[in-house]
């Protein structure tokens, strides 16, 4: 038989990549001869590059930007014929803030990551921004400011630096990217501000300190009449920390993450053409996160009428809920292997259960 895998990433564990070897692997341990067909999954957060480079291939070109605070940091662009793609975690991730200061946090390394990508596929070329999981709630405005955006004053200086600008200047940042077909693969469908904006959705994540929420919100919402009041008010401008805003702003189109890897990936045809589907996460609970990998596999596996499974670090959903998203059964490293294995092992721990479950579910 033929199985498709398609992971998302075990925060804290195992990389998406990582995740799909380690239950290939453990389900071919049981069932050699059954065909497994690896396709990691991602959002646009951390480990987007990795992904698309582990199933499509194609040449990386490594960079050194300048981090959330200033400090160089290392970063890649993937490129695969006239496309690049660029993670914008590897720029100013949460990893890299450690979810804190984020009012100080700037995107500058993504608008350099842009840029780069931008020259390496030259007009008529298309760049893709992955803007999942950033520590920043800049609104882009580092970004643009690598790319040649200019204002009254410095734009490089996170949220904090946004107060009173006017007279911004996106002629050059649009100049620098003229030609190119930009779009933004987003984890989020948040506005830049407001009641649906990012500041109110994530900005506590980022470090921001609860009482200075509204005045956070308040600089983007400024931030946003002095860039373009329409554009702010568009869905997804408000993905990582905004720089849906500033890549709408320079003409992007801003679209679903886990769609976009889906379509590229061509998942819908991979799994008509398995018997399975697997997919995964660190933890199939009530949380926010929780399940939109595995919800968005779920719904590729039932449009084409094929069965989707779950291995999990743990799952507290019950039977019900996993029916509503259209999984048929779930299995979680906790419960069947034990939490010490876990830790200590995390990848031979997720081979050991997909061999159990390969027992249940292989032909």
């Amino acid at each position: 038989m033929r199985l498709l895998v398609a992971p998302d990433a075990f925060a804290g564990a195992l990389s998406a990549v990582e995740a799909a070897r380690a239950i290939g692997e453990g389900w071919q341990r049981r069932a050699p001869g059954d065909e497994v067909d690896l396709a990691p999954m991602s959002d646009g957060g951390p480990g987007f590059v990795d992904v698309l480079q582990s199933t499509l291939g194609g040449e990386l070109l490594a960079r050194t930007v300048r981090g959330p605070f200033g400090d160089p940091v290392p970063a890649s662009v993937l490129v695969l014929g006239s496309t690049a793609y660029v993670e914008a975690a590897q720029a100013c991730g949460l990893h890299l803030t450690g979810g804190e200061r984020g009012e100080r946090a700037s995107s500058y390394g993504v608008g350099e990551l842009v840029a780069a990508a931008a020259a390496a596929v030259g007009a008529g070329g298309e760049v893709v921004v992955g803007l999942g999981a950033l520590g920043s709630n800049d609104g882009g405005a580092g970004l643009l400011t690598a790319l040649g955006t200019t204002a009254d004053r410095s734009l490089d200086a996170g949220a904090a630096g946004l107060e009173g600008v006017e007279g911004v200047d996106l002629a050059p940042a649009r100049a620098a990217v003229d030609g190119v077909r930009l779009r933004a693969a987003c984890d989020d469908a948040t506005l830049l501000a407001g009641l649906f904006g990012t500041t109110k959705a994530a900005g506590a994540e980022r470090g921001i300190d609860e009482e200075r929420l509204p005045g956070v919100d308040a600089l983007l919402e400024a931030w946003g009449a002095a860039t373009g009041r329409r554009t702010a008010l568009e869905e997804r401008t408000g993905a990582g920390g905004g720089c849906g805003h500033a890549l709408r702003l320079l003409g992007a189109e801003l679209v679903d993450g886990l769609g976009l890897v889906a379509a590229t990936l061509d998942l819908p045809t991979r799994a008509a053409t398995a018997e399975v589907v697997l997919t995964g996460e660190a933890s199939l609970d009530f949380s926010g996160r929780s399940g939109k990998v595995p919800g968005a596999v779920a719904r590729v596996a039932a449009d084409a009428m094929r069965p989707c499974v779950v291995l999990a670090g743990r799952v507290v959903l019950g039977r019900r809920e996993l029916r509503t998203q259209g999984i048929e059964a779930a299995y979680g490293v906790s419960d069947t292997i034990g939490d010490e294995r876990a830790v200590a092992d995390p990848a031979g721990a997720l081979a050991d259960l997909a061999a159990r479950v390969a027992r249940t579910w292989s032909m």
